[in-house]
């Protein structure tokens, strides 16, 4: 008798507690899912987007759409490239996220990611392209924009009971996500900034999600359930454009657009071997694989970054103090409700994420002390682009925050050098199966540097 009759009987098992057997069947009703553990990005986040590139927008929560300040700001809103000066930023920013997963209410365990650290760089710089005084700016650089790694060891998923045997979880990502954007920025007259980056991008991405059941019963997983491995990472690039627009209404009030088109990637292209993807349990949706093992070959996955529309106003009741608002929206829906995975000979692996689109509120405070010290708050809300129903699908992304706050400063060394800092604080949000009690949760703290330097 096959594992698969084995535990298809066990489905029809009634000698066991109503708890027990509810908790088992759920188990097997999200199989599916758990075989996905999709895994997208890294950071403070709006989803996997970071809150802002830099220590400057990171302090004022990203609410810099009309309120450009470094050099990053051709990644958020291009036109701003044309009125920051003649300068050149370089930015560090130490990235910590905490998540967890636990199993405990099917009688499993919990477990923290070992991966805890990440280290997010950008370079930026603007100047004008004829002379002094040209009203035509021309800059770019490199940017760190998102990313993710998690690393959860092997831990108990379930208990055994009513003749099920206890399954464990291992789970595996590592993301990263990079933008070179040149800029051109030209200042139409006194009040209109127009603005344009094509976004040259490159992406990595390695993900693992496996469950195997301990049929024997000595505690040791033996026998392979479901496996999910794309550790083995793959790279592409990628390409789309940003548009930007900055008016002033008058001396105080600045408002501002930019748009963001979809990042569209080549394939990401997997060597896997036979039994790289399997499922065992016959639940898992996908066509040409015989015996719900998957044969050796190149698998590709698509793996696009979602459009983002953003609008903001900067408000100066006095001149020292800067008050601004963003607001924004990342189409999650449009690359990660589900992704496809192809491989040879027509087979074809569904992948749903159940990610939503995401509106995201930022304000930010800055305050200038003197002509060489500035200070700087921000606060950045949005829903999770996943809810509760969604957490079996994303155990090792649990893009779970919601809440972040920021405080940052930069101080002039020099007519020519500045220095800024920021720390930031995403606070933790749970997120609880209605199908399995299982749990993901995640907080984020980061802490960046920026040197700035001025042409003239």
């Amino acid at each position: 008798m096959t594992l698969h009759h084995v535990l298809t009987r066990m489905h029809r098992h009634v000698c066991v507690t109503a708890e027990a057997d509810n908790t088992m069947k759920n188990i097997t009703k999200i199989l599916p899912l758990l075989t996905i553990g999709l895994s997208s990005s890294v950071n403070a986040t709006n989803g996997y987007q970071l809150i802002g590139i830099g220590s400057y927008q990171n302090s004022l929560g990203g609410a810099v759409t009309a309120k450009p300040g470094s050099a990053m700001t051709a990644i958020t809103n291009p036109a701003g490239m044309s009125r920051i000066g003649k300068r050149a930023d370089y930015s560090m920013e130490m990235f910590m996220p905490d998540r967890f997963v636990d199993f405990t209410r099917m009688g499993g365990e919990s477990s923290d990611s070992a991966a805890k650290q990440y280290g997010v760089p950008a370079i930026g710089w603007t100047a004008p392209v004829v002379d002094a005084d040209s009203d035509l700016y021309f800059g770019g650089g490199i940017y760190g924009t998102s990313g993710l790694g998690a690393d959860y060891p092997q831990t108990q998923y379930s208990a055994a009971g009513g003749g099920y045997p206890a399954m464990y979880f291992e789970g595996y990502s590592a993301i990263q996500f990079w933008q070179m954007a040149p800029t051109l920025a030209w200042n139409v007259d006194n009040s209109l900034s127009l603005g344009a980056s094509l976004n040259i991008d490159y992406q990595s991405v390695a993900m693992k999600q496996s469950f195997t059941a301990d049929t024997v019963g000595d505690t040791i997983p033996d026998t392979p359930m479901v496996n999910f491995d794309l550790s083995r990472a793959a790279q592409a690039f990628g390409f789309g454009i940003t548009l930007g627009v900055l008016y002033d209404v008058n001396e105080q009030v600045t408002v501002g657009a930019s748009y963001k088109s979809k990042q569209s990637f080549g394939d990401l292209e997997y060597q896997l071997s036979r039994g790289d993807i399997m499922d065992n349990m016959g639940t898992m949706t996908m066509t040409g694989c015989a015996a719900n093992i998957c044969p050796a070959g190149t698998y590709v996955l698509n793996l696009d970054f979602p459009a983002m529309l953003s609008m903001g106003i900067a408000y100066s009741p006095v001149k020292a103090l800067t008050l601004s608002m963003d607001i924004k929206q990342i189409k999650w829906s449009d690359t990660l409700s589900s992704m496809n995975l192809t491989g040879p000979n027509g087979i074809r692996i569904s992948l749903p994420a159940g990610w939503d689109d995401q509106t995201i509120i930022a304000l930010g405070v800055e305050y200038a002390v003197n002509q060489r010290l500035n200070i700087r708050m921000g606060y950045n809300q949005a829903d999770a682009p996943i809810d509760d129903s969604d957490t079996d699908a994303n155990y090792i992304l649990p893009a779970t925050v919601e809440s972040h706050i920021a405080f940052g400063a930069d101080y002039r060394l020099s007519p020519y050098w500045d220095l800024g800092f920021h720390v930031s604080r995403a606070s933790e949000k749970v997120l609880n199966s209605p199908s399995t009690g299982a749990k993901i949760g995640l907080e984020i703290s980061t802490f960046g540097i920026n040197l700035g330097y001025r042409f003239d």
